[in-house]
């Protein structure tokens, strides 16, 4: 017990030092890191970066783009924001700014800086997801695991990313409304993606919810 308090104390003052990073000052709207991690979490969610509804609500996932994702997951919002269930992190905490066809990419000095050292305090994790390409791109590289050329390609081989020393990755194309040509042109991901996403999730929710009890 004395060794889980540590744990959690430690990781407190991580994320309160993630939260008070202010490297990038340059930001349009200011630094507003937004993640929720916790050591216990099985599921990780590893997205791109935040948008402006985030930056303002400081919730990670408070929009459309989030309400499709838990469909995916087939999560509610409790549990979704339950951070001892599911740890959400992003390539970038704070909102990049706009560019000239939607938000800029993920600022690049951001995963490197903190990911490593918030993964290090999260030792239950067994499934993380990677949604969209600046993710999987990061991660599937930095585990080695097999890479394709395109997103499509990566999504639709989710079955081959995993390692046996490693968390199972779950490679998703982003949920953003934009992507619904996408999902027009590509039917296999709900039809088969999705409820292998489901699959998944549920015994790892389950799992935690009982555990926390």
């Amino acid at each position: 017990m004395t060794d889980r308090i540590a744990v959690r104390d430690e990781l407190a003052g991580l994320l309160d030092e993630v939260r008070h990073c202010r490297y990038c000052q340059d930001l349009p709207l200011g630094p507003n890191p937004v993640l929720r991690v916790d050591s216990g979490a099985r599921i990780l969610v590893i997205g791109q970066a935040p948008g402006t509804r985030v930056h303002n609500t400081s919730i990670p996932w408070n929009d459309p783009s989030g309400d499709r994702l838990r469909e995916w997951m087939g999560v509610d919002r409790a549990t979704f924001y339950d951070p001892t269930r599911i740890a959400i992190m992003s390539m970038g905490f704070c909102y990049p700014g706009r560019g000239r066809s939607g938000d800029l990419p993920p600022r690049p000095e951001c995963a490197p800086r903190w990911h490593h050292k918030l993964l290090e305090h999260m030792p239950a994790i067994e499934l993380v997801l990677l949604i969209g390409q600046y993710a999987q791109r990061y991660y599937l590289r930095e585990w080695e695991l097999g890479r394709f050329t395109t997103l499509t390609e990566t999504v639709r081989h989710w079955r081959d990313f995993s390692l046996p020393d490693r968390p199972r990755c779950f490679p998703l194309v982003h949920p953003s409304p934009r992507n619904r040509l996408w999902l027009q042109r590509n039917p296999w991901f709900e039809a088969e993606v999705v409820p292998a996403l489901r699959e998944q999730v549920a015994p790892l929710v389950t799992q935690s919810a009982a555990r926390g009890r």
